[in-house]
Formats: structure tokens, sequence, C-alpha cells
């Protein structure tokens, strides 16, 4: 598989007409437009904005301009296939996505607890899109039109592509596009295997026969291989002994061996010394046509060793420069997978984010309120991607780890766009961002190098010697930015890179003093070495750094602003001393967390596997390998979230509680070195532990006190000068 890209530009043939105002989403749109039929009919689990923030309407526009006429079902009732008939069955496929969120993630809380609201849909209204959208849409996209053919991504598509734990069941659950029998999956960033495919479909190839591109997924028969020359590398278990060579025979005569190499065809030849050119050629040639055959479902699905290694495999294998394919065997079958997409030059992103899009939901909303919506109408999408390889989070897995950025020009005709477009634009941009503010341009200083490695991080443990850090390029957007006619402010409402943020001072200087609007988001994620290793996260040192210089630069512009820092509770490698310290860390700092979560395992995510396995893919494998603390019980997950908010009353109950049995009841107390009040709110106020309390002793009741006793004046504080207070 070739890892030169056609740009996705060059596929688009004379368009047929000019950009309908919106997609038609009904067959008197379709009339309006002059249509009889839809090439392409997209299934979409959230309402329909046409904005590029909006997956459907970037991939629909994407189409159209490449001359296809594409309709779009948006939350089409699902008890039953008549919804899906509303558009006719669609001349070559439909494309179904579960939204821009995961179906499970968007409907359900970190407590499996039903969410009472779906910020992608009109008004907010929960309950408009089923569990697991993709496989039940599809469904009835078949039953709608026997036979159609089917194309399921988006990001519920892309991080299912494998078999992959699920913890809303608690189970491992088969790839995808097993449960929706689609004929092709696409994942990652989409847009150029869509255009191919749509094209190649188009040109009167099946979809179920298309298996060359990268970017796309499929089931085969068990054993298939593109070619007689392809090699399969079987990575389908661990702790496999390497190759055994043979001993030496100590009586064999010199000339014996010579002549037995001779004579033998297999023995090793004389090896012409190759230039590194030659070599780097060669390694590549081999990989593009070698398989890597991972544990099959049956077996991940029981042993978390072998599911461990699945997932550290998966991600050793997304570096678009030397990914391999990969299967996994399903039942009677295989889930191919082509390697990741090569990422979108600037000029791709600039034609992708530069379509005809009308930058507003659609009219059949009304007045409607819609939450994602409102957040996202005047902010702007610089680049994607993101390196810094947090084990929770799945952009990488999705996005993968290379900057793909758009280019200034692209960025401020936007900026006027929603100048002039957007209503009720009154001179303030809330974002100039995407999933990490401050990587806009960065990538790594020598093409080869980036192409060869396989690291996990570019910053973790530390930064890579390799990568540029260089935050110059943005600076200057920024100051273009502003300075655009009926611009008033430009906030970053994007999450920080602070370990990168603090390689260039005058960056911080520049966001502090023109884009921070009062407060600015943060994440270290915790203070404690133990799960910040498991979150590939840097030591809380580092936000020390960037909170200190944010500091320093917010008074010298004579502004009061504040950090926000985002803290996550219950993740894997996390003790009840770890919360505790950050509880304490916290208290010390004046941070009074509001909004808190805990872990929550998505799909793919290798923090997700550490949960369900209790293995860490961070390193290689083994039957003996090290094991991972997992935080799953009730009552300690909601005291570690508890920990995280210890300033509010509803948590001390849970809190003492726990302080006692953790042997830490020196921190109950009314004073300000006490974590948490010996009474609730209103109660009458009672005398706190007794001020010789040890850590790792509970506190024991103050004895009844005689006439005329001393009060013990002049007696140590409780917990002052003590461990963590």
């Amino acid at each position: 598989m070739s890892a030169v890209a056609t740009p996705i530009y060059d596929y688009a043939p004379p368009r047929r007409a000019k950009p309908a105002p919106f997609l038609p989403t009904t067959r008197a749109e379709m009339a309006a437009l002059g249509w009889d039929e839809c090439d392409i009919v997209l299934v979409t689990g959230d309402c329909y904005i046409d904005h590029p923030s909006f997956g459907m309407a970037l991939v629909g526009r994407l189409l159209e301009a490449q001359g296809f006429r594409v309709g779009i079902l948006t939350q089409p009732e699902w008890d039953s296939a008549e919804p899906f008939k509303a558009l006719g069955r669609p001349r070559l496929f439909f494309g179904v996505t579960a939204g821009n969120m995961d179906s499970m993630i968007n409907r359900y809380t970190a407590d499996r607890k039903p969410r009472s609201d779906d910020a992608y849909t009109p008004d907010g209204v929960a309950g408009r899109r089923p569990d697991r959208a993709v496989t039940i849409y599809s469904q009835r996209c078949r039953e709608a039109y026997p036979g159609v053919q089917l194309m399921i991504g988006g990001i519920e598509g892309s991080l299912r592509r494998i078999a992959q734990y699920d913890y809303w069941s608690d189970k491992v659950r088969q790839s995808a596009i097993v449960y929706a029998k689609a004929d092709i999956l696409l994942f990652g960033n989409a847009e150029r295997a869509l255009v191919e495919v749509a094209h190649r479909a188009a040109a009167g190839e099946k979809l179920r026969e298309i298996r060359d591109v990268r970017g796309t997924a499929f089931m085969t028969p068990h054993g298939w291989m593109p070619a007689r020359d392809w090699a399969v590398l079987d990575s389908s278990t661990v702790d496999t002994p390497g190759r055994v060579e043979p001993h030496p025979d100590p009586y064999a005569m010199e000339s014996d061996k010579q002549a037995a190499a001779c004579s033998d065809p297999a023995a090793p030849q004389p090896i012409r010394i190759q230039s590194k050119a030659e070599r780097i050629a060669a390694r590549q040639a081999e990989r593009q046509r070698t398989v890597v055959r991972i544990p099959a479902y049956e077996a991940v699905a029981y042993d978390p060793v072998l599911y461990a290694h699945a997932s550290r495999t998966l991600h050793l294998e997304s570096n678009p420069g030397n990914a391999r394919a990969m299967v996994q065997q399903h039942g009677e079958r295989d889930v191919w997978l082509n390697p990741p997409p090569i990422p979108l030059t600037t000029a791709e992103m600039d034609y992708v984010y530069g379509l005809s899009y009308a930058r507003n939901p659609h009219p059949g909303y009304g007045k409607a309120h819609i939450p994602a919506w409102e957040m996202i109408r005047f902010s702007i999408n610089i680049m994607r991607g993101c390196f810094g390889g947090c084990t929770f989070c799945s952009i990488t897995e999705h996005e993968g780890r290379i900057i793909q950025s758009r280019s200034e020009q692209s960025i401020l005709k936007e900026i006027e766009d929603i100048r002039d477009k957007t209503a009720d634009f009154k001179g303030h941009i809330s974002d100039l961002g995407g999933p990490t503010a401050n990587m806009y341009r960065l990538a790594c200083k020598d093409p080869q190098i980036e192409q060869s490695c396989r690291r996990l991080s570019c910053v973790y443990p530390g930064i890579c010697e390799n990568l540029n850090t260089d935050h110059s390029h943005l600076i200057q957007l920024y100051r273009k930015a502003r300075a655009i006619p009926g611009v008033k402010k430009i906030t970053i409402g994007s999450g920080l890179r602070y370990d990168l943020a603090v390689e260039s001072p005058e960056y911080i200087k520049e966001l502090v003093t023109h884009h921070v609007s009062g407060y600015l988001k943060i994440a270290p994620e915790h203070t404690e070495e133990g799960p910040l290793s498991k979150m590939m996260k840097p030591g809380i040192g580092s936000f020390e750094r960037f909170k200190a210089m944010f500091e320093h630069y917010s008074k010298q512009a004579g502004k009061q602003q504040y950090l926000i820092p985002y803290f996550i509770a219950a993740h894997p490698g996390t003790r009840d001393e770890d919360m505790l310290n950050l509880a304490l860390w916290l208290k010390k700092n004046n941070f009074k967390p509001d909004q808190v979560q805990a872990f929550t395992p998505t799909p793919m995510a290798l923090a997700t596997t550490m949960w369900h396995t209790g293995r860490n893919p961070l390193k290689k494998l083994a039957r003996t390998s090290e094991k991972v603390r997992i935080v799953k019980d009730a009552k300690q997950r909601k005291l570690h979230k508890a920990f995280l908010r210890y300033h509010d009353p509803d948590n001390w109950p849970i809190l003492r509680e726990g302080l006692i049995a953790m042997g830490r009841a020196d921190l109950i107390g009314n004073s300000p070195n006490h974590l948490v009040p010996p009474q609730q709110p209103g109660e009458k106020r009672v005398a706190g532990p007794r001020p010789d309390s040890r850590p790792g002793r509970p506190s024991q009741p103050r004895p009844p006190q005689r006439p005329g006793q001393s009060k013990g004046k002049g007696k140590q504080a409780p917990g002052k000068g003590r461990r963590g207070a």
C-alpha cells in the first residue's frame, strides 16, 4: 500500500451545480434541488448543523464538492425501517455514523447512569439516538433496502474497529463491522479514504471488493491475503521463544562445513553491502507487504494478557509512515485493517475547511437551542491530531499523532466568514484551537525520523529531542487574527499542553496578555507519580512552572486571571493515598474544583486496557508482567471523586469515613490544616482529633475533662507540621 497519496481535490470532476444551501434532509428538499435520487445518503445520530466542526456536514460538503448528490438522515427514529426510506434508496451507498461522539459516551455517565441531556440534539433533549447507534442504524438501512451497499465510520466505528472492551456491558465485543454487517469501515480522519472509495464505487466497484485503501477495514475469509508475496507476522501469542539456532557439530572438519554450505541451497550467501537509503527502502517495501496477525476475538475476550498484547500492538502500528496492516480473527472470518490514512497536507486541510458551509443549523430546527452549536459557533478548528498520547484519551487512536495544520490564510478567512455570515456575532472569537490548542504546526524536525518512529508519545516521559516546539507560528497567527476588523477579542477555549508552553515564554506572555478571558482551562490530571505514569502525563512540576509564568505575565499585564485545573479520579494506577495527596495539594494551592470526573473507560484507549485487564500495555507484555492497580468498586470510586471536591459538605461524610479507614483521622478537624471538619454545616461543633494523633493511627476520643483540669494551652494544633497538612 503506497505511502504516497493523491490529493483529495485532484479527484473532483467539474461541479454538477452550485452548492445546495443545505444538504437535503427530506424528499421536498431533494425536489427543490431537482434531484430524483441521492448518490449517497448519510445517517447520523446528531442533528444537522452545516458547520465544519460537525462530522456529517464536513463529510457531506466534501462529497458534494466531488460531484455527488448527498442527502442526510439526521437522528432518525430507529424502531422501524420506514424513517430510513425518507430519501429513497441511494444510488451508491449509505454512510452511517453515530455522530460526533460515541453513542454510549453520549448517553451514559461514568457511573453508567443515563444522561439527562444531549448537546447534539435540539433543546438538548436526551434519548434521540440508540445505544450503539452505528449497529442499529446499519441494521435499519439493510431492512429498508435489502442488498444496499453500506459504509460505516465516524468516531464510534473508528474506535471499535477491532475487538474492544465495552465498559457499559462489561465485556469484550467484536469489531463494529461484524455487528453492523457493513461492506467497509472507514477509521481515523477519513476524508482521503472516503473520496477514493466514493469515486471507485461510482465507477462500478463494489464496496466489499475495495481492499487496498488505507484507513479502511473489512471482513475476509480466514487466511485471505492480498497477494502471494505477502508475509504474515504472527503476533497472536506472548512469551513465544525466538528463533532456535542449530548447535554446531564440534567434530566436523572445517572443509566439511564449507562443503556442506556450498551444497546447501538454504545456506547463507554472501551479502552485498547496501547503502542506508537502500536498506530503508527495502524495509519499507517489506513492511508494506506484511500483515500482523493479532490475537483472535475469541482469545482476547477471555484472556486479559492477550487483550493487552493486542491493544499494545495496535498502538505500535499507528504511525502512517511505518504501520503494517493488521488482521484479527472473528469466528470463521477475519477483520482486516489496512494501515492508517496518510495525514492531510495543509493544502488539503484548507480545501476541506474552505467548502461551502452555511455555518448554521438546518432551518428546520427553527429557534431551538442546540448546546453543541452554541459552544462552537464562534470557534475555529486550526489543526488536528495530538502527539501527547495520554492513555485515557481517544484522540490519538482516531486522529493520529501527526499534527495536520491549516494555513494562516485559511484560518483568517474563516474568521472573516464568521464575522460576515454568523448571526449575533459581536466580535468575540471563542477559540482558535483543536485537540490541543498549542500544537499548531509542531512536528518532528526530521521527516525520516518521524516516519520510522514507534514512540507512543512525543512528550512523555519527556519532550523528544527531535520535536520542534517553536510556537512562533501560533504567536503570529494570534496577532494577525486580532488585527482583523470587527474582531474585538479572541480567547482560547481548547485545552493547553503546558509542558510544551513553558518551552516558549513568549507564547505564554502572548496568551496571558491577550487571549485569556479571566479563566484558562488546564489539565494536569493528577499530582502523584503512580497515576501520572499510567496516564503518560508529566509531573506536577511542569504545571507549577506554567502556573508561575501564568501569574507573572497576568500581573505584568495588570489582569486578575485564574487557572482552572482538571483532574481525573479513579484512573488505573491510583491508590487512595494518591487521591488524598492530590486533595491536600488542591487545598494548599486554594483550588476548589467545581466539575470533576471519574475515569471512564472508552473503546480502544490504553487506560481502558489497563482497567479491563489489570496489565500495563505501555510495556512489553508477558504472563509475568506488571499488574496495575484498578479502582472498580463503586464506593471507592465515589471516595476518589470526593477527594477532588474536598470542600463540598456533601462529600465530608464519605471523606471522614475514608480518612479513618486510611489511618488519617488527624486530617479531620476545624483548623486550616485539616482537610474536612468533624461535623456537617449546622451541626453542633465537636472537638477534633487529639493533638498527638499520628499519620497511620486512628485518633482516639478525648477523655472526659475533670473539673478544674487545664485545657492544655500551648500544645501543638492538630495536624500542624505533619505530612500532608
